[in-house]
């Protein structure tokens, strides 16, 4: 999936995996293309302002720790990056419901 298409959707998508657990930024791309059946493939150049941009949003936070011998910052959801998943994903189902409406051609 091409870039321009998650333009809008991208701080939702990471919102939704960073609620399982915390995660690095490299395993956030994992997590998002395994989800995705390898649909969704963001670049890191990508990923990284956004996960900066949230934190600075106050809805995720990060901690700096050892993975696999590496130092790594991993992030987590606060309680105000749980409040904006919730209404993101809202928001989203209310979109997908319009949109398939309009494309099915149904009245």
């Amino acid at each position: 999936m091409k870039g321009d298409t998650l333009k809008g959707h991208l701080d939702l998508l990471v919102l939704s995996v960073l609620a399982d657990n915390p995660l690095h930024g490299y395993a956030v791309i994992e997590q998002l293309r395994e989800r995705s059946s390898d649909a969704i493939d963001v670049p890191e150049g990508t990923l990284y302002p956004a996960l900066h941009r949230l934190e600075k949003a106050g809805l995720i936070t990060a901690t700096w720790g050892v993975v696999k011998g590496r130092r790594r910052k991993s992030y987590r959801l606060t309680e105000a990056g749980r409040r904006q998943l919730t209404e993101e994903r809202h928001a989203w189902s209310q979109v997908v419901a319009a949109v398939a409406a309009v494309t099915s051609g149904v009245r």
